[in-house]
């Protein structure tokens, strides 16, 4: 009897350790060519990621990089160098690395800003001073997620000096700013009158076409901000950003006043019908606006009188932009007429589009005055 359950304790140990063999060649199989479960997966990237830095992790010395494919049956890799080292088959969209949303405000920006027009700039200079801005005047932070798309619309004609000041001081505080923008100049061809508000009209459909902007800057080509902290993006109502300009001592020279650079939400710019496009010469343009803004129960918003201090670059008078003879009576009349004179009723023609390594410029016809 002895003997007899030593035989059959020698062989229910041979069967249990069969097993155990047996259940780690099974499992060798699956970890060397199956998937990698998903807690598996999980609780290597919390390892990885514990020496995590901006662009990817490290892990005892090595620098690794998540990459991840479009495909129907994607792969996400963990790279080393140009060998893999970890893949996991799955299905996934196409998705890239997420940032965070930038900090409002930014904490890139320096506060008042000398401004001054005596030395001439070129546009190598303004392009070598902004590497990192992409064809068209594009540019988006690196390291995090703009808070807006801003398009930045310049109503323009035989402007090009002033332009240079512009794009020379505009781009760098743009960029500190954090901002999601492009630069439209939007060139009125030919020599008829002058129309401003049409052009910007132009623009801001012109921008859309390229990118899904949500906020509209619209500055005149000779207006440059001397505080950094007055960001040219978009709030909870329409903006009046060049609220203290030295043309006017640093003053605002009425409440109702809105001209020179203001900024509106797609919302905001949809809600007033855009701006008007009878308003031929010089003049009258930015009480219609602001008289569209109140209609439709909106109010205007302003930086304080220090943040909101701007230069005007010093100018004659643009042949073809006379005062306008008609701009009283319009603006008596913006409300019956804004409805029906905007963005609802813009007909142009593209002449040219441009893409500079600083801005988009397209040249447009707008058609003749009327000849009332």
């Amino acid at each position: 009897m002895g003997h007899s359950g030593e035989m059959l304790k020698k062989i229910f140990d041979s069967l249990l350790l069969f097993g155990l063999l047996s259940f780690s060649v099974y499992f060798w199989y699956q970890l060397r060519y199956s998937n990698v479960t998903e807690s598996s997966w999980n609780a290597l990237l919390s390892n990885l990621y514990d020496t995590q830095s901006e662009d990817g992790f490290k892990k005892s010395g090595v620098y690794y990089t998540v990459i991840r494919l479009e495909s129907d049956f994607g792969k996400e890799q963990i790279t080393k160098e140009n060998e893999t080292t970890v893949t996991k088959t799955h299905k996934t969209p196409l998705v890239t690395e997420e940032f965070k949303k930038c900090p409002a405000p930014s904490p890139l920006l320096v506060g008042p800003l000398r401004i001054e027009f005596s030395t001439p700039v070129s546009l190598d200079t303004v392009s070598k001073n902004n590497p990192s801005l992409q064809e068209g005047g594009r540019y988006k932070p690196h390291d995090c997620v703009a808070l807006q798309k801003v398009a930045l619309i310049i109503p323009f004609r035989h402007r090009d000096e002033h332009l240079k000041f512009w794009l020379y001081y505009l781009h760098p505080v743009l960029q500190r700013q954090q901002l999601d923008y492009g630069i439209y100049v939007i060139n009125q061809d030919g020599n008829n009158t002058f129309n401003r508000a049409k052009l910007m009209n132009i623009g801001y459909a012109e921008a859309l076409k390229e990118y899904d902007y949500d906020c509209f800057v619209f500055s005149d080509v000779d207006i440059i901000p001397m505080d950094d902290r007055n960001t040219y993006k978009c709030f909870s109502q329409p903006r009046h950003l060049s609220v203290s300009m030295d043309k006017y001592g640093f003053n605002l020279p009425y409440n109702q006043y809105f001209g020179g650079v203001s900024s509106l939400s797609k919302e905001q710019f949809l809600k007033i019908n855009g701006f008007p496009n009878n308003y031929w010469g010089w003049g009258g343009e930015d009480d219609d606006i602001f008289n569209r803004v109140n209609n439709r129960r909106m109010s205007i918003s302003r930086p304080d009188g220090v943040v909101g201090k701007c230069r005007m670059i010093r100018h004659e008078r643009d042949k073809n932009n006379n005062d306008n003879p008609q701009r009283f009576k319009r603006i008596a009349h913006t409300l019956k007429t804004m409805d029906t004179d905007g963005l609802n009723s813009l007909e142009y023609k593209v002449v040219a589009v441009e893409k500079h390594d600083l801005f988009t410029k397209i040249t447009v016809d707008v058609g003749m005055p009327p000849k009332d």
